[in-house]
């Protein structure tokens, strides 16, 4: 028996909220906050808990602030927004394709961003700027072509996902040959992007993600109880006056955009598009497409890795997209071993 509590408005508004759902999600946002201010401690110059919360609310000494405020907290700030994005990325094309592995990681869109960076880095000889852009750029691109050549009457799920998979075929074959064409320079500055990485993050990537973010949930948010009803079909949703492709099309976009801007804050980093929608429902064990908890989960597991990277290798030894790699690559075969024994696969 799921647990479920209407709140009601005094305008008349009223709101069914799921109690263990709300309770996941105050403890994965709990977890978050506890691992953002650990990793803010953590470096060559560490600092207790209770003086990372005392200089974020102001009281800190000079040197303390400039360590945390200008050093640390822009990169896990970064790495909680780009979390978020891929939890919600991945959480929104699963709900779409109605498949566990409909992820950007799968479906091509991670590669497609690599690529535009790829092309600026080795063909270009771009700036941070211009790689950030070619990423970005590289992404949509991507998603766009997915979507056209998935179209027949509608985007339907599992096409979707074939589609994705050659896809991403073809555009990683592409980062290939754009790989062989580098000198060595450029080979290396690539390869460090290629992982997947929060060294180095500042302001500048901070806002333009926040602003996205800020832009981009309500939008998926109100779309939200269309695309739940998405899940018992088209048919059956029409019928309940949905319009299934525009918000089909609507939520891919957004999908698209929020891979696309983490894939060019902090490069392809794999994995958490994919298991952190899947790790939510489990927690939560609550139909839909479980957004908020997926992006929350997103953001938790992203600053958790960093965490973990700094802490058993040292600071900037390991990218973060190895740890996610690892992890994600385990979760992974547990899951197709899981689908197999259930006969879904």
């Amino acid at each position: 028996m799921r647990t479920n509590r209407a709140i009601r408005t005094p305008g008349g508004l009223s709101l069914r909220l799921d109690v263990r759902a709300t309770v996941v999600v105050g403890l994965i946002l709990l977890a978050a906050l506890t691992a953002s201010v650990v990793l803010i401690g953590t470096g060559d110059f560490p600092i207790p808990a209770g003086d990372v919360l005392k200089t974020l609310l102001g009281n800190g000494n000079a040197g303390q602030e400039f360590i945390i405020n200008e050093l640390r907290l822009p990169r896990v700030l970064v790495g909680l927004l780009v979390g978020a994005s891929l939890g919600l990325g991945g959480a929104l094309f699963q709900a779409i394709s109605r498949n566990p592995l409909g992820s950007p990681d799968v479906l091509g869109l991670s590669q497609g961003a690599t690529a535009g960076a790829l092309t600026m880095i080795v063909l270009f000889s771009g700036s941070a700027t211009q790689v950030t852009l070619g990423a970005l750029v590289g992404g949509l691109v991507t998603g766009f072509a997915i979507y056209l050549l998935a179209w027949k009457q509608g985007v339907h799920g599992y096409r979707l996902v074939l589609v994705g998979i050659g896809v991403s075929a073809i555009v990683t074959a592409v980062n290939g040959y754009l790989l062989t064409r580098s000198t060595l320079t450029e080979a290396a500055q690539a390869v460090v992007w290629m992982t997947g990485s929060l060294s180095g993050r500042d302001w500048a990537q901070v806002w333009p993600l926040l602003w996205l973010c800020a832009v981009l949930l309500p939008l998926v948010l109100a779309n939200a109880r269309g695309l739940r009803m998405m899940e018992m079909g088209d048919d059956v949703s029409n019928a309940l006056g949905v319009r299934v492709e525009r918000v089909r099309l609507l939520l891919l976009v957004a999908a698209v955009l929020l891979t696309a801007a983490a894939t060019a804050a902090a490069g392809p980093v794999s994995f958490v598009a994919l298991t952190a929608p899947q790790l939510a429902r489990r927690l939560t064990r609550s139909p839909g497409p479980n957004l908020v908890p997926s992006l929350c989960m997103g953001a938790t597991l992203l600053v958790t890795a960093d965490w973990v990277s700094q802490k058993v290798f040292g600071a900037d030894q390991l990218p973060v997209g190895v740890v996610t790699g690892v992890l994600g690559g385990v979760y992974l075969l547990w899951l197709l071993v899981t689908e197999r024994k259930a006969g879904r696969i």
